[in-house]
């Protein structure tokens, strides 16, 4: 088995996002001989969820591997959270849910800030259902882990920063127009 410290422009050692998973660490690029064939892997560690995915390196573009998104993707990320909720109220949730879950999956910092937004529920909004409940969770875990990495945070820092702009954009629209 050789290790190689570099590969498609990853590194060990290196955060990157594989969409299904969210945020982890290259742990190592090893060459491995499976059923008589090379295959040369990423080992990525996604220590929060205590698991390890190995990746084959030229599968990586097809599966939506990528780099930590530029302070830039995350600002537009936390804009888009101000924005209105694209929320269609009489929608079914048979339709709606997979929608979510595929941006949630989808591996885009701005496409899970805009499931984080339409999901989101102030004080005086009605309770959402176990199931938004579910994936706005998810989305909200996805995101901070992302911001966290990038600014350097620790994730509960990133849910506050999160919830802030949140907050910050309930109360834009619960007060009256004078």
């Amino acid at each position: 088995m050789k290790k190689l410290q570099q590969r498609n422009g990853f590194r060990t050692n290196e955060q990157v996002v594989y969409p299904a998973h969210g945020v982890g660490r290259i742990v190592s690029i090893e060459e491995e001989e499976i059923a008589k064939a090379k295959l040369e892997l990423f080992v990525i560690n996604f220590e929060k969820d205590k698991m390890t995915v190995r990746v084959p390196t030229e599968k990586s573009d097809r599966v939506g591997m990528r780099k930590l998104s530029a302070d830039k993707v995350v600002q537009k990320a936390l804009k888009t959270l101000k924005g209105k909720a694209h929320i269609e109220r009489n929608a079914m949730w048979n339709r709606c849910g997979p929608e979510y879950e595929a941006k949630i999956n989808c591996g885009s910092l701005v496409s899970i800030a805009e499931v984080v937004r339409d999901l989101h529920r102030s004080e005086t909004q009605p309770e959402q259902s176990y199931s938004e409940r579910q994936l706005y969770e998810a989305a909200l875990d996805r995101m901070a882990d992302e911001i966290a990495a990038v600014q350097k945070l620790d994730e509960a820092s990133a849910i506050l920063k999160i919830e802030e702009v949140l907050l910050s954009k309930s109360e834009r629209t619960a007060q009256p127009a004078h």
